[in-house]
């Protein structure tokens, strides 16, 4: 017969430490999120006391709106080249500097000050390096023959600058993340390897990624939510130019804002809420879920 669970005294003290946080969390962040999915489903605004539900309008008129479009569009983009450069280029930093490299601890220091320092003054240094005329990529471009570019107003340039400049505020936190993987995979492995010849690159690419396959996950899943919420950089890089007919570099968040706070359309902003929530959901369930089956096809393997 199976044993009844019973709470015990250390039960009940771990239930009441975390009972006002879990409390504290579920007021800032699910009860907005179902107060948002609620107000998506009416015309709702800030000023008319009269608010009529309209059910799935909003969604719709989404789908036939060209900004929402375009704003979905350059985030989509934006946030996949961030996690196309970030990803990778701080799981290869993270392994360079595994291995010991003289001042390791300087290096770490100097590829995550970015991710501490605020993203306003960050912004507003690399708006200066990508200025058309005076600015520092343009001036180091023009030693090959390369004419000045119109970094913030050419619509391409403009998603590439955004991706640039968020890469290099991320990629020291993935960094970190993934050396704390790399120091966690234990030292016998790769003498296991080293007896079959798997060193070096072979070593890398059949012991330290297969065991760093979770920390990747949660690093892809961190950095795609952090991708599809961008704002801050885009609004300051490019806020000349925000408001113009070819929405150059519209991002959904802006959008959003821009939706509610300037024409008061709160049941529209909260409807492209919903979808931004649900595009996010269902990626981290996508990643989430194929990670679970490389694990369990491994496993199979094994047997």
């Amino acid at each position: 017969m199976k044993k009844k669970f019973r709470l015990n005294s250390s039960h009940w003290f771990c239930i009441i430490g975390l009972a006002p946080i879990i409390a504290l969390y579920a007021y800032l962040r699910f009860i907005p999120i179902v107060k948002t999915m609620y107000i998506s489903l009416f015309e709702w605004d800030l000023i008319s006391a009269n608010k009529p539900f309209v059910g799935l309008d909003n969604f719709v008129t989404l789908i036939q709106s060209e900004p929402f479009l375009m704003a979905l569009k350059n985030t989509t983009i934006i946030a996949f080249g961030i996690l196309i450069f970030a990803v990778p280029g701080s799981l290869i930093i993270a392994s360079m500097l595994h291995k010991g490299v003289r001042f390791k601890a300087w290096y770490e220091a100097l590829y995550f000050l970015p991710v501490i320092t605020p993203m306003v003054p960050v912004a507003v240094t690399w708006k200066w390096m990508l200025d058309s005329q005076h600015g520092l990529f343009n001036y180091f471009l023009s030693f090959f023959g390369v004419p000045p570019q119109a970094w913030l107003f050419d619509p391409v340039l403009a998603v590439v600058s955004v991706i640039m400049m968020t890469v290099w505020k991320t990629i020291g936190y993935n960094m970190i993340i993934f050396l704390v993987g790399m120091t966690g995979i234990s030292k016998e492995y790769y003498e296991a390897a080293a007896l079959d010849g798997a060193t070096g690159v072979k070593g890398f690419r059949y012991i330290t990624l297969p065991l760093l396959k979770p920390i990747t996950v949660f690093v892809s899943i961190i950095t795609l939510i952090h991708g599809y919420n961008v704002f801050s950089q885009i609004y300051i890089l490019a806020s000349d130019i925000q408001g113009s007919p070819g929405y150059v570099v519209r991002v959904l968040v802006y959008d959003m804002i821009e939706n509610a706070f300037r024409y008061y359309k709160m049941g529209y902003a909260s409807a492209e809420a919903v979808v931004l929530f649900l595009i996010v959901l269902v990626l981290t369930l996508a990643q989430l879920w194929l990670a679970k089956d490389n694990t369990t096809s491994r496993k199979g393997a094994k047997r």
